[in-house]
């Protein structure tokens, strides 16, 4: 389920490779789905909740008379800064290649290149076989 279209979340973030939702135990579902468990500040998200973004034909960020608002461009600039992806940059490919490309390539983004696993946006080496991954996430986020 980690590369689905409900698993990418309004702002831009692909909640299939954060660390919530790859760790074992208490698997964090995503903000998308409607049931199962979610981590506090997914479950309370002001992006995911924003009436602005209820009003919007894609569920997306990018479809809103705001875009890129405030709220956004602070995760998006904290995306970049620690994990070096950026949020609306995904929202302008997603609108710009719609969800099934888009989808298509973060598969290729976030696959171990040693073990074939998901990489976690939030961590620097492979989960599974703990590659170093800190030149390959900054070679992909530049494509």
């Amino acid at each position: 389920m980690s590369f689905e279209s409900i698993m990418i979340a309004p702002c831009g973030i692909n909640c299939g490779t954060c660390i919530a939702h790859l760790r074992n135990k208490k698997k964090c579902c995503g903000c998308k789905p409607e049931s199962g468990f979610k981590v506090n500040h997914c479950a309370a998200c002001r992006i995911k909740n924003c009436e602005f973004l209820i009003k919007s034909a894609s569920g997306f960020c990018f479809d809103c008379e705001w875009f890129p608002c405030l709220r956004l461009k602070q995760i998006d600039k904290r995306y970049l800064t620690k994990y070096k992806t950026g949020l609306i940059q995904n929202l302008v490919k997603i609108k710009e290649i719609g969800i099934t490309e888009y989808i298509k390539n973060e598969i290729i983004r976030w696959t171990c290149p040693n073990c074939g696993s998901i990489i976690s946006v939030h961590r620097d080496n492979c989960l599974s076989c703990d590659l170093d991954l800190t030149t390959f996430k900054t070679l992909v986020s530049q494509t």
